[in-house]
């Protein structure tokens, strides 16, 4: 890395609702460029067995295609009643081409299938968000936070399965009912993309 202007980075998400809000994170954590991941880049595999394992996948391959750093990330819903799933399978939680309400249905119909309903439902969002440069290197950064499950879906906002994930400490609403400034200063996300820009802005002050 360089100190001579802002960072470039190409986004390697094909996900429009993922590229927003990592676009807003870094974007207001770091004096950056964002690139548009081209068109003609196929999908990746996402077969890694864990978050680190995707976010690299994804980072390298738009590396290997585009000549530029990269930057990627994966996230999992981890429901302690479920033994941490669906975790790295979040986004094929219901099959490869499933949607994200397909998905939050099977999560809810699998707690309702426990004796306890799930109890107290207990999960965590997790995000891996990671920079891979042309050199080989790479800089990561894993954010968390803790929260339960909603017995259904709740708001309009958010994406994935924020309508029925409720973070601890905020009031009881679900991400879906917060606004997204609201949602980025305390999400996972947030949390993973703002870590990362940390270590991206030490390493270019030591370049």
């Amino acid at each position: 890395m360089s100190g001579d202007g802002p960072l470039r980075l190409v986004l390697a998400s094909a996900n429009p609702d993922k590229l927003k809000e990592i676009t807003a994170i870094l974007s207001a954590a770091l004096p950056v460029t964002l690139v548009p991941r081209p068109a003609g880049v196929p999908d990746v595999v996402e077969d890694g067995a864990t978050l680190l394992d995707n976010a690299r996948l994804k980072a390298r391959a738009l590396v290997a295609a585009t000549g530029t750093a990269a930057v990627a990330d994966d996230t999992g819903l981890e429901v302690d009643a479920l033994g941490g799933a669906p975790g790295v399978h979040s986004a094929r939680y219901a099959g490869e081409d499933a949607t994200y309400a397909d998905n939050v249905a099977k999560l809810l119909r699998a707690l309702a299938a426990l004796d306890d309903g799930g109890g107290a439902r207990r999960a965590r969002f997790r995000t891996v968000a990671l920079v891979a440069f042309p050199d080989g290197t790479e800089l990561w950064a894993e954010g968390t936070v803790e929260g339960s499950i909603a017995s259904s879906g709740r708001g309009g906002n958010g994406f994935g399965y924020d309508p029925v994930f409720v973070p601890d400490d905020a009031g009881g609403r679900t991400f879906a009912e917060m606004q997204a400034e609201e949602k980025d200063a305390v999400s996972h996300r947030g949390r993973a993309v703002r870590a990362l820009a940390q270590r991206l802005a030490q390493t270019s002050e030591r370049s």
